[in-house]
């Protein structure tokens, strides 16, 4: 397989699906077209960003059961897409965040939409309500992209006991996020346990689990496909840690330190305050959150985190659960097609960007 043939192709027919799903959508309250004009031109333009992960995962967990490509797949697949920029618009909500994928965050916005015609009331509350009721649009729309794709009834209904599994473990892996943040739990354990449900489930080991489900397989092909995804979404997680703090924000879609700003509890940062020193440990719990926090204070934070040696621990965590992820494919049983697109899909997800 090519070199990003894995995912290319997805990446490519998800788009199509998405954008022919969106076009049907502007006809659904044709009376209040031109007043909606605006959120649905802003959800296209989130759904045109990013990396296609999950349907991915899903379209090669179907085809590691040896079932064959078709556009239904394709779409019911896309409908993760609309899942998870669910989740974005209302991660943005929770964290403040200014930016998305390059462009200004859904509240913002539609902040500066109600500021630019000026508009009665908060032009920062209208934007986080519009925001809140184009989140929850876009999680209607999963399942009703889901349901139309096509598949016979059966396999649907197979596959909607693991969509919704997987929704309902988002939402508990967003709760303790918060929770982190909340009562100040700076601890590793509890920074993975937030990754386990919000990122490594949720990205890799339940799509894959979908694509399996979609295709009638059960047993040993499902415990394949976690014992390769929990490994893996942690190593992304730490991959996406380490963009957040030290990435180029040209090509994260949002500005470094965010994670920082935001008061993120990340595992980079659990590592950094469990080894930093009392001076060091200073730094971080002075900075940990603070939405003003100025590129001086970014780089002081940057250096403790380079001192303490967590960032090269982070890289060899990365090492660990990547190599564990591909070392439950050998004996995988899936097809060799499908063993090869995850191999490159796992190494593409935890790439290095410098």
């Amino acid at each position: 397989m090519a070199d990003g043939a894995a995912l290319d192709y997805v990446r490519d027919q998800v788009g199509r699906a998405l954008d022919e799903f969106l076009r049907r959508q502007r006809g659904v309250l044709p009376g209040a077209t031109a007043e909606l004009l605006p959120g649905l031109d802003a959800l296209s333009g989130l759904l045109a960003g990013g990396k296609r992960l999950r349907p991915a995962f899903c379209y090669w967990g179907w085809r590691g059961t040896g079932a064959m490509d078709c556009p239904q797949l394709i779409r019911a697949a896309a409908a993760l897409e609309l899942l998870h920029a669910s989740a974005l618009v209302h991660d943005d909500v929770m964290d403040s965040s200014d930016t998305r994928r390059g462009q200004p965050s859904l509240h913002r916005r539609f902040a500066a939409y109600h500021a630019e015609l000026g508009w009665r009331g908060s032009a920062e509350s209208f934007g986080m309500g519009a925001a809140i009721l184009m989140g929850d649009l876009l999680l209607s729309w999963t399942d009703e992209m889901f349901h139309s794709s096509g598949l016979a009834l059966d396999a649907l209904s197979r596959g909607q006991r693991v969509l919704d599994l997987m929704r309902s473990e988002v939402m508990a892996g967003q709760y303790l996020d918060l929770l982190a943040q909340a009562t100040g739990d700076g601890s590793v354990a509890s920074a993975l346990r937030v990754v386990e449900y919000k990122t490594a489930k949720y990205t890799i080991e339940r799509p894959l689990h979908l694509g399996a489900a979609l295709a009638g397989a059960a047993g040993g092909i499902p415990r394949a496909y976690t014992d390769y995804g929990l490994p893996l979404g942690v190593a992304f997680q730490l991959r996406d840690d380490i963009l957040g703090m030290f990435g180029d924000p040209a090509k994260t879609g949002k500005p470094a330190s965010d994670d920082l700003r935001e008061g993120k509890r990340t595992v980079l940062l659990a590592i950094t305050q469990a080894r930093a020193t009392p001076q060091q440990a200073a730094i971080i719990d002075r900075t940990l959150g603070d939405p003003n926090l100025d590129e001086a204070g970014v780089a002081n934070v940057r250096g403790v985190i380079t001192s303490t040696g967590a960032l090269a621990e982070c890289e060899l965590m990365i090492d660990r659960h990547l190599a564990r992820a591909l070392d439950a494919l050998k004996d995988a049983p899936i097809t060799a097609e499908a063993r090869d697109a995850l191999a490159e899909l796992a190494v593409a997800a935890t790439a290095r960007h410098d």
